[in-house]
């Protein structure tokens, strides 16, 4: 099989801010900032075992099979359509519990703005949780040259200025002597494993440094992608570390561990060092930017992983009506069948005692899925590496198969190791009745891993 030519040359540049704007999340700050200085370990070492693993064996297997697709062709390529199906699947169902953690987000930040008590009202934080969404359905609606546009002016505007910006205020916050809540030392750079409810938490560290997988098709358009792609990849981790590790660090020096809530936490740092300089009306300015940068995320992902399912429909792993699009090319089965799916998930806010730990459950559901989907790529890059060995690809795992299988088992244990951690319930939040929390995330995982399969049993092409 011969790739085709890519159609320009990207500078190593370009890929590095591709890889910036697919992985770096605002959402991910409150929850690092839990861990205090601990969480410079967790990155580092989430780095080494997850992050690095996954882009390298993205590299290869998206210059090997440049189809539009991604993981459900290299799943497919190496197990078949059924087990493509499932790992495409993943993917999808896990952006949809996504969706109601980031819009509670957003919602929670414009309640910030106007009346912070609103965060704790379900009514509020579910219907404009609703609004939100619904509005980037319908703006993907109108395909992904309009959408393309929104996510690209909300990037830069909503997450790189503001991550950048919680970073700088954190030094500023320690070169003026001001009070430190947490404790920078040797002592607590190392986090307390024996408090099971505490490395739970490690499955949204984990998440945070999802997305690479997204932009790794972009290697084959690099010149001398052995070694421009490492390269970029080098720079890309450097940049996401220090705003993931300085975003984090700076919310938790401000704000006392056990005040940090989810949904507000950045908020509540910008106030605070606003309101320090008498400009308390910078927290609304930055408030805008953060919702303008959510609702472009969620415009990124809402189309991407319903690429994976239109080819699954093509494969007769889906009925055809999956596929159709409408005038604007954009896959307006799938996003309905997802809003009604995002419907149901939404129930979750009125069965958990919080909206906090509604937000957690959703984003460890979340997780959880998501490192399964990854698991299923790692094992898809060893088979391939066999199966096809001499399908070209533009960049290869140094090492030979020895190399691959490094990286790989080096992915996969930290990908199973931590699905197993993220069954945990966390000890900083409360999650209400543990019964009822066990059976909600473990109930919620081995659904939707059973869903197609059952798909699969009752429909066929």
């Amino acid at each position: 099989m011969n790739n085709p030519q890519p159609k320009r040359v990207m500078s190593i540049f370009s890929l590095v801010m591709i890889n910036v704007i697919a992985v770096d999340s605002l959402r991910s700050l409150p929850f690092g900032a839990k861990y205090g200085f601990s969480i410079v370990f967790y990155y580092l070492l989430a780095a080494l075992l997850f992050f690095i693993p996954t882009a390298l064996v993205a590299a290869e297997l998206a210059t090997g099979w440049p189809k539009r697709g991604g993981i459900y062709v290299w799943v497919r390529e190496a197990f078949g359509v059924r087990w493509g199906f499932f790992t495409i699947w993943l993917q999808w169902i896990y952006n949809i519990c996504w969706y109601p953690a980031i819009m509670s987000m957003l919602a929670a930040t414009i309640a910030y703005m106007i009346n912070p008590a609103l965060v704790h009202s379900k009514a509020y934080m579910l219907s404009v949780v609703f609004i939100l969404f619904f509005s980037t359905t319908l703006v993907n609606l109108f395909g992904m040259k309009v959408s393309s546009r929104i996510t690209n002016f909300s990037a830069m505007i909503g997450s790189i200025v503001p991550m950048l910006l919680i970073t700088l205020l954190g030094i500023w916050w320690v070169g003026e002597d001001q009070p430190i809540q947490i404790q920078m030392t040797w002592h607590s750079f190392f986090p307390h494993i024996a408090n099971l409810g505490v490395l739970v938490l490690m499955t949204n560290v984990l998440y945070s440094l999802v997305g690479m997988e997204m932009s790794a098709i972009h290697a084959q358009e690099v010149s001398n992608p052995q070694r421009s792609y490492p390269k970029a990849l080098f720079w890309s981790a450097v940049i996401i570390l220090i705003t993931l590790i300085g975003g984090s660090l700076a919310i938790a020096m401000v704000i006392p561990a056990k005040k940090i809530e989810l949904l507000t936490g950045m908020l509540e740092l910008y106030y605070t060092f606003f309101q320090a300089h008498h400009i308390p009306w910078m927290t609304v300015v930055i408030g805008i930017c953060i919702i303008i940068g959510g609702f472009g995320g969620v415009g990124a992902w809402v189309l991407g992983p319903s690429k994976g399912l239109m080819v699954a429909a093509a494969d007769g792993a889906l009925p055809g009506w999956i596929a159709k699009t409408n005038r604007f090319e954009a896959p307006v089965a799938v996003l309905c069948l997802q809003a009604v799916i995002f419907t149901i998930i939404c129930g979750v806010f009125l069965l958990m005692p919080t909206v906090n730990s509604s937000y957690w459950i959703l984003s460890d559901i979340t997780a959880i899925l998501s490192l399964i989907s990854y698991v299923m790529m790692f094992i898809a890059a060893i088979v391939l590496r066999y199966k096809a060995p001499d399908t070209p690809r533009a960049y290869r795992i140094p090492g030979g198969n020895w190399g691959l299988w490094l990286v790989c088992v080096i992915g996969l244990f930290s990908c199973l190791a931590t699905i197993f951690i993220g069954f945990v319930p966390p000890s900083t939040i409360n999650v209400g009745s543990i019964s009822q929390y066990e059976w909600l995330l473990g109930g919620g995982v081995a659904l939707f891993c059973l869903i197609p399969f059952i798909i699969n049993r009752f429909y066929k092409r």
